[in-house]
């Protein structure tokens, strides 16, 4: 037996936008002599629809230990807890057959909250990601904050967050401000320069592109078909401009933007729609852009490290924090298109050289594997909650 407490530790991915943030780790945890990486692939990486982003991880050379389809064909609430529901089925007998001492998990996913239920019931320790944020607009919410509660280990990208953790009553001991997993992709990655890209992707950029990723408003009834409507209208007129789509995540609602999207693109020749583009390639296009545009965290939390300009729109990414570089709107078409003008003035553009991302500089990564190597079992299990008051 290793003298490291968590040797086996288990890595848990759903889609492209954590398994981007969790790469890093995952090989950190790879190279680690001492430690055994175990990966469970499941959600939108196993389906077609979202671009079968399993065969990335393969391609980065990572081992998938098991692939666990749970997506509903049903894109409605419904749906979703039919998924839900299919992850505490088939994930019993995964941790039982692997064996993990630890299970990684990151964000605030419907599957991750599954998930992280199943892992709890079977007495195997948690360690979570980007918790402790906050996202107003949309049900990650609330799953988020449960997962914490749910966890034993928390690893936090700004001292707010960890100051907002620790509020939910988790020990401070066990509450570690690392920095964003998305700065530290940045800095890890050689970005693909412009005729390259252009190449790669089938698009020859304009003089000016915008990079656009909008997901379902889950808190909003109704409204995310509404809302990415009025997007589409600011766009429209923009024919001089080369527009890049990528399609949202596996939500109630995800269906509707998806065939918004299509017809758009099939109508405008100055756009283009990828299932997924890839981190590389994503971040890549990102770097080449004039704005990101959407309600993507990427906006957030990537985009202001490469000094890229996000229009944040409405209300799902409310609470976090954000760079000066963001800039908010309502989602309604003359707010975005008063947004997207604002993009060309001078005086906003010299701005974006004083950009700093409130995420930190980079290297969450090697610090989290060092913080799990160093971190004893004993007693972990046993949560006290932490009173504040105290």
């Amino acid at each position: 037996m290793s003298k490291l407490d968590f040797k086996r530790v288990c890595v848990v991915t759903g889609s492209r936008a954590d398994y981007g943030l969790l790469k890093l780790v995952m090989k950190n945890i790879k190279v680690d002599k001492e430690l055994i990486l175990q990966t469970v692939v499941t959600g939108t990486h196993l389906s077609s629809k979202y671009g079968s982003t399993y065969k990335e991880i393969e391609s980065d050379g990572f081992r998938i230990d098991r692939k666990v389809k749970i997506l509903s064909s049903d894109n409605s609430s419904r749906g979703l807890l039919k998924s839900m529901a299919n992850c505490q089925i088939k994930f019993p007998s995964i941790f039982s057959e692997l064996k993990p001492d630890l299970i990684i998990v990151l964000g605030d996913r419907f599957e991750i909250f599954a998930i992280t239920t199943v892992a709890l019931v079977a007495c195997i320790p948690v360690a979570h990601l980007h918790g402790g944020e906050s996202t107003e607009g949309a049900i990650d919410e609330a799953f988020r904050h449960s997962i914490t509660k749910m966890s034993h280990i928390h690893f936090v990208a700004n001292d707010v967050y960890r100051k907002r953790v620790i509020q939910l009553g988790e020990r401070p001991s066990k509450v570690f401000n690392v920095g964003g997993l998305g700065v530290d992709c940045i800095n890890s990655l050689r970005l693909i320069k412009r005729d390259e890209l252009e190449s790669n992707i089938g698009f020859k950029l304009k003089n000016k592109n915008l990079l656009i990723t909008f997901h379902s408003v889950t808190l909003e009834d109704g409204s995310t078909k509404k809302q990415f409507v009025e997007l589409l209208a600011a766009l429209r007129p923009l024919k001089e401009t080369g527009l890049i789509f990528t399609l949202p995540n596996a939500d109630t609602d995800g269906l509707v933007i998806i065939k918004l999207i299509n017809e758009f693109v099939s109508k405008s020749l100055n756009a283009i729609v990828f299932k997924s583009l890839g981190q590389l390639h994503y971040l890549s296009c990102m770097n080449q852009m004039d704005g990101i545009i959407g309600n993507s965290s990427s906006g957030l939390l990537e985009a202001p490290s490469l000094k890229i300009p996000t229009i944040n729109i409405g209300d799902r990414q409310k609470g976090r924090l954000q760079a000066s570089s963001v800039i908010n709107c309502r989602p309604e078409r003359s707010s975005i298109v008063k947004a997207i003008k604002k993009l060309d003035s001078k005086r906003f553009l010299v701005s974006l050289n004083k950009t700093v991302s409130p995420y930190g500089n980079g290297g969450a990564s090697k610090k989290i594997v060092k913080i799990i190597k160093n971190l004893k079992s004993d007693g972990i299990l046993k949560k006290q909650f932490f009173d504040l008051n105290k």
